[in-house]
């Protein structure tokens, strides 16, 4: 039996001046970061977070208005869905990068991860340090003109896989490693897999290049990956 994720991908510029769509202690949150660019990022995360949340099938937050919807970090730091005070049914994952911001939804019983990346060049240490000698293999096999996509890709479903696991970058990015089989199209979604060493867990799910950004996204459960979509208006 196969699971439905929905995906959103927003930028910048669909994230209301006003802070009225925020509860009360996310607008206290935000209130607490001095840095503009931190303020910025964490506004479009959760406004993307929210939007994804309300078109959820199933999420029963679809009747609510978005200050009342709550983008909680549990203990272990992965963000939760609250509804009136309550934990609504749903996981969700929220990833940002240079004004972009992915966010990936489905059934709680389906643990998620995405993450969203520019492409650009990378300190080859990265690879030497953060990457398995397997995934040092894939990069090493790249045309040089490819490899800085091929390592943020990599990089991508690393962190997209450890947030599947709640754990995010607390743990050694090389206790999962990366699988990627030949793609036909890069702006299509194509399918991925990562290994969890220590657990033998396979992650499964896809990555693309969209307008010079890789987006991952990794689950826990077979899965059918739908797009919602935007505009909507904004409640």
């Amino acid at each position: 039996m196969t699971s439905d994720l929905y995906f959103l991908c927003l930028t910048l510029d669909s994230v209301p001046d006003d802070n009225g769509w925020l509860c009360a202690d996310e607008q206290s949150r935000l209130a607490g970061f001095r840095v503009a660019k931190r303020r910025m990022e964490w506004r479009l995360g959760r406004w993307t977070a929210k939007q994804a949340a309300c078109r959820y099938p199933g999420g029963h937050c679809d009747s609510a208005a978005l200050s009342e919807l709550e983008i909680r970090a549990a203990q272990d730091g992965a963000p939760e869905v609250f509804f009136g005070n309550q934990p609504a049914p749903v996981s969700l994952s929220i990833s940002h990068s240079a004004g972009k911001s992915l966010c990936i939804v489905g059934d709680r019983s389906n643990t998620v991860g995405c993450d969203l990346e520019k492409i650009e060049p990378r300190d080859e240490s990265l690879v030497e340090d953060y990457f398995t000698p397997e995934e040092g293999v894939l990069v090493s096999r790249a045309d040089v003109a490819e490899r800085a996509m091929v390592i943020t890709l990599i990089w991508c479903a690393k962190e997209s896989a450890l947030k599947s696991l709640r754990q995010g970058l607390r743990r050694d990015t090389r206790s999962v490693i990366v699988s990627l089989p030949e793609a036909e199209d890069r702006e299509a979604w194509n399918p991925l897999n990562v290994r969890c060493l220590e657990s033998s867990r396979i992650f499964s799910g896809w990555w693309r290049v969209s307008d010079g950004f890789i987006q991952a996204i990794t689950c826990s459960l077979p899965s059918i990956l739908r797009e919602i979509q935007w505009p909507r208006r904004a409640r």
